[in-house]
C-alpha cells in the first residue's frame, strides 16, 4: 500500500490516501503516457474493463478527478498531472527503497565493526582477508577498533562489535564462534642500541635480573596470563621496571632503552625504530592461537559473509 501522502489537494480524506495503492499509481501512470485506456491495457497486460474500474477506484479514494475523457483520448486534469508527477518519484524511491534493503540483506551493503589486536593491523593474513573482502563487498564499510583482547572480548558480550581478531584459545570463552587465523608465538624486543642487539641472548636466564617492561593484566586477562605462565614453565621470573598499557606502548618504551619486552612475533611485521627483534627458542613453545570471533546469534549478513570468505580462503 501507498504510505506516503499525495500533496496539495488530490484529496480531502486521509482514508483515501491509505487505500491507494502503488499497482493503482502504475496503472495511472501507463494511462497518461499512453493516452488511452486501450493503448494502456496492452503495455499493462490488464484487461481494459478492469483498468477502467481501477483509475475509477482511484480517482474515488482521492475524491478528485484525474482524467478528462474525450473522444479523441484521455487528458489528465490539473489534479492529474501533479499526481502523475508524484507518482513517479514514489515509485521511483519504493523501487530504490527495496534495492537498498535487498542489499543489506544480502550483505553486500552496511558496516562491519571490527576489534583487531593492535599488533595484528598489519598481519599479512588480516590485511588479506579485509583486502579480499573489500574487493567482493566494495559497499560494505568497516569500522575497525584497535584493542587488546579483553577489551574486543567484553565489546563481543555487549554487542558493540560484530567480530574481533584476537587472542583465543580453543576452550575460552565457550559462548563465542571462532575460527584460527594463526599461532602466533612470543619474540624478545630489546633496544636497538644495546648489548643484547649485538649480542643477542640465547636463553631466558641470561635476562635474569635485567629490566623488563611488562603489561597490566587488567588490561587482558586471557592474554597476560598466558604469557606469565609460559615464564614460569620456563623457570624465568622476569624483574618488572615498567609498564605498558599495550604492546605497542611496550615496544615506544624498549625504543627509548627503558628495558626489554616480550611481545607476539606479528609485531616484527611493522617495524619501530629503536627495536630490534630477537627470536628465543624458548618462546617459541608460548602457543599464541590468533582467531577470528564472533557471537553464533549475531545474524548480520555482512559478518556472516566475512566468515564465508575466511572458510573459503
Amino acid at each position: 500500500m501507498v504510505v506516503m501522502p499525495i500533496q496539495h489537494g488530490l484529496c480531502k480524506s486521509r482514508q483515501g490516501i491509505d487505500s491507494v495503492e502503488f499497482r493503482q499509481l502504475q496503472y495511472f501512470i501507463a494511462v497518461i503516457e499512453e493516452g488511452s485506456i486501450t493503448a494502456a491495457s496492452r503495455r499493462i497486460h490488464v484487461a481494459q474493463p478492469a483498468l477502467t474500474r481501477q483509475i475509477r477506484l482511484l480517482e474515488e479514494s482521492l475524491e478528485v478527478t484525474l482524467l478528462e475523457r474525450h473522444a479523441r483520448g484521455i487528458h489528465p486534469t490539473r489534479a492529474g498531472r501533479l499526481l502523475y508527477k508524484e507518482a513517479q518519484e514514489l515509485l521511483e524511491r519504493r523501487d530504490q527503497a527495496r534495492s537498498r534493503l535487498r542489499a543489506l540483506g544480502q550483505g553486500v551493503t552496511g558496516n562491519v565493526r571490527l576489534g583487531i589486536t593492535v599488533t595484528h593491523l598489519w598481519e599479512p593474513h588480516v590485511s588479506s582477508l579485509l583486502e579480499r573482502y573489500r574487493d567482493r563487498y566494495p559497499r560494505v564499510a568497516f569500522e575497525v577498533f584497535p584493542l587488546l583482547s579483553g577489551p574486543q572480548l567484553e565489546r563481543l558480550r555487549l554487542g558493540t562489535l560484530d567480530a574481533g581478531i584476537l587472542y583465543l584459545g580453543e576452550d575460552e570463552q565457550p559462548g563465542l564462534a571462532r575460527r584460527l587465523i594463526e599461532n602466533d608465538h612470543l619474540i624478545l624486543a630489546v633496544p636497538e642500541q644495546s648489548r643484547w642487539a649485538q649480542s643477542p641472548p640465547q636463553r631466558l636466564s641470561e635476562l635474569e635480573g635485567e629490566d623488563f617492561i611488562g603489561g597490566f593484566r587488567s588490561a587482558s586477562p586471557t592474554y597476560h596470563d598466558r604469557v606469565m605462565g609460559h615464564l614460569r614453565r620456563c623457570h624465568f621470573r622476569p624483574r618488572i621496571a615498567q609498564y605498558g598499557a599495550d604492546n605497542v606502548a611496550m615496544l615506544s618504551l624498549v625504543a627509548a632503552r627503558l628495558g626489554y619486552a616480550l611481545v607476539p612475533a606479528s609485531s616484527s611485521w611493522h617495524p619501530i625504530p629503536g627495536v630490534r627483534f630477537l627470536r628465543l627458542p624458548e618462546l617459541d613453545g608460548c602457543d599464541m592461537p590468533l582467531r577470528l570471533a564472533w557471537r553464533p546469534d549475531n545474524d548480520s549478513p555482512a559478518l556472516l559473509n566475512l566468515i564465508e570468505l575466511f572458510d573459503a580462503s
